[in-house]
């Protein structure tokens, strides 16, 4: 459990610091946006990517959706706000940040032993 706590944490602040740079530096909103986006995205991701996309497709294609993902978590969230304003350069390099991140990211699932890899021939 306590390793699952530590990764959920990394991955928080990996997540966030992504939102804050897309968010907030690039688009102009208050960091209480990417606070929101980091922790939607830390929990969607885990579930959907980490949980299930990563021991059954391999390290790219769960990064890969987990930048899809996020980034589309923070297109609704922009389209469910009217408070929010993001441009596609804010969106898509927060996707980009998202993939680059969790490559390395489930690295370390694997070698932790939380995540099992896929297994080769699978």
């Amino acid at each position: 459990m306590r390793k699952v706590t530590t990764a959920l944490i990394i991955k928080f602040v990996m997540t966030f610091a992504a939102a804050w740079i897309a968010v907030s530096l690039i688009a102009g909103n208050s960091w209480t946006w990417a606070l929101l986006a980091g922790i939607l995205g830390t929990v969607v991701n885990y579930i959907v990517g980490d949980r299930y996309i990563l021991p059954n497709y391999g390290n790219i294609v769960a990064s890969v959706a987990d930048g899809i993902l996020g980034a589309g978590l923070l297109l609704l969230m922009d389209l469910a706000s009217a408070a929010l304003r993001l441009n596609t350069t804010s969106i898509l390099l927060f996707g980009l940040i998202v993939v680059v991140g969790e490559y390395f990211f489930h690295q370390y699932l694997i070698t932790s032993g939380i995540v099992e890899g896929k297994k080769a021939g699978t």
